[in-house]
């Protein structure tokens, strides 16, 4: 679908990148979005499954060690949200994508050194801080064990490095628009891990040392496109004006991650009080985490990431009607991929969870807290595609303190909730504060688009009003499922989850897709087409 052009903005030169410069010539013919998307989701799908298999691995040992493994990983993954993955892919391809070539290469090398530099630090600081920091992650009356918490946050550190240049690499691919060699690299991180926690002894070094392989992995994989495309670049600490350019876009970031990691330390804190939530809770938590990661980076991160480089170019051109197109197009295929899958993980979630039960004797607190949150997670899913991708028409236009100052504002807010409705809900009530801090950011970056280019409204809420009454149907029909076919086994073991995911949940997609097809959705039409080929 398309936009009609609007008049021009008498603010527009406010918009777009601070320094705007020419679209610099790719090199090559000029890819298909909707072959990006699905390259992207292809990866996601193989990263996805494969951490699925990852975490089963995980839930074979038992539950001192994994809550306090989830504990430790956590200080590396609150860390590379700001200096790598969220910053490096919003903060530095809008400004990379607007350089030549030569200049594009020389900023590649001043960031990747000042990178290597500060993850050096902050590995040091992490080692040697590691008490102090398990003690703030942990409530006082802690359910699991902190020295073995505090021992593994000190194996896991080095992660951090691995994860940066990671990113790096992949996104200097992904800014070429090279997404075939990003997207798979963190199937090679899983792979490795699950190779490495199969062969090695279950133990809590074992543990944490399969996790660094599989940032060895992720890395090592992606440094040969990198050398064939050019793009490998040679780390340096020169000063560059196009690094400061960088470097404001991210500096907002750390209010977003400063919010972020409150919610995060509040959330740890809550669920290891042994007065509220008996040992297990954490793996449980980090179970639905893994179910609902896969559910949103499949069908809402994959296709806003494929878009986000051309975004950045239709900004750095000022080609705003274009820009509108794109931002309908990517909110309406979100939203048609979210919707049926949200619905689904409603009814079947205590089935997804199943999946990470490998054993007769699983843990029944792992379990039901995972079924729990899972459920409330699943009602998130739609709003937070919409968040997901207006973030990333902020970011585009470098309008980051924009973005993230609603993006903080939310995580704060979203801490408030859990006090208000976790001791009534309970585990349900993570889930359901997520979703309502979701609808209320995705209502701000609405109306603050709006403001700068006028926002499709009218278009998304016609496309809303047609795909969220046929994923209640979905919902619906796999409840019936569930209810009436003799054959599906109570949810528990990865048997059951298995048979349910594939019985119920395929008749409700089924039954979506059927209805999409009978409303001629565009969606719908481009699939019938792609499959007759």
């Amino acid at each position: 679908m398309t936009v009609p052009p609007a008049a021009p903005d008498p603010r527009e030169s406010k918009q777009g990148p601070a320094n705007p410069a020419p679209v610099p010539p790719t090199g090559g013919p000029r890819k298909s979005l909707r072959a990006n998307t699905l390259i992207v989701m292809a990866g996601t799908l193989g990263s996805r499954l494969s951490g699925i298999v990852r975490q089963q691995i995980i839930n074979l040992f038992g539950d001192t060690l994994t809550d306090a493994f989830n504990v430790a990983v956590k200080v590396p993954n609150l860390l590379r949200e700001l200096l790598a993955e969220g910053a490096l892919v919003n903060s530095f391809i809008p400004v990379y994508k607007s350089l030549d070539t030569a200049e594009r290469r020389k900023l590649a090398q001043t960031f990747s050194g000042v990178l290597i530099a500060v993850n050096l630090i902050l590995m040091a600081v992490g080692i040697l801080a590691a008490p102090w920091i398990v003690g703030l992650l942990t409530a006082a009356d802690a359910n699991i064990d902190r020295a073995v918490a505090v021992y593994m946050t000190q194996l896991v550190m080095p992660f951090l490095m691995l994860i940066s240049l990671s990113a790096v690499a992949m996104g200097l691919l992904n800014a070429d628009e090279h997404f075939r060699e990003s997207s798979f690299a963190p199937v090679a991180f899983n792979i490795a891990s699950i190779v490495a926690l199969l062969l090695l002894p279950n133990t809590a070094t074992w543990l944490a040392f399969g996790w660094l392989i599989g940032g060895v992995a992720q890395l090592v994989v992606q440094l040969p496109s990198l050398n064939r495309f050019g793009l490998l670049p040679t780390p340096s600490l020169k000063p560059n004006p196009a690094l400061l350019r960088v470097l404001r876009q991210m500096a907002p970031f750390t209010l977003t991650a400063g919010a972020r990691q409150f919610l995060n330390l509040y959330v740890t804190r809550l669920l290891t009080n042994a007065s509220q939530f008996p040992q297990g809770t954490q793996t449980g938590y980090g179970n639905a985490e893994a179910l609902f990661t896969m559910a949103n980076g499949l069908f809402v991160v994959s296709p806003a990431l494929a878009l986000f480089p051309r975004f950045s170019e239709y900004a750095a051109a000022r080609d705003w009607p274009a820009f509108k197109a794109l931002t309908v197009q990517g909110i309406r295929t979100t939203t048609f991929l979210a919707a049926p899958i949200s619905a689904l993980l409603v009814t079947l979630a205590p089935y997804a969870v199943s999946l990470f039960n490998l054993r007769a004797d699983y843990s029944l607190t792992r379990f039901e807290a995972g079924s729990g949150i899972l459920t409330g997670w699943a009602l998130a899913l739609v709003p937070w595609a919409i968040v997901t991708l207006l973030l990333r028409t902020f970011y585009a236009r470098e309008r980051t303190m924009e973005a993230v100052i609603v993006s903080a504002v939310g995580f704060v807010l979203e801490v408030g909730l859990y006090r208000l409705l976790v001791p009534p809900l309970g585990l349900l009530g993570f889930g359901v504060s997520t979703a309502i801090s979701g609808i209320l950011m995705a209502g701000a970056l609405a109306l603050l688009y709006r403001r700068a280019l006028g926002f499709p409204g009218r278009e998304i809420t016609a496309h809303l009003a047609r795909v969220l009454p046929l994923s209640v149907i979905a919902g619906l029909v796999a409840w019936l499922a569930l209810r009436f076919v003799p054959f599906i086994p109570a949810p528990g073991s990865i048997v059951a989850g298995l048979i349910g995911l594939m019985v119920a949940g395929g008749a409700g997609l089924v039954a979506y897709l059927l209805g999409a097809l009978v409303l001629r959705m565009p969606e719908m039409g481009g699939l019938v087409r792609r499959l007759r080929r």
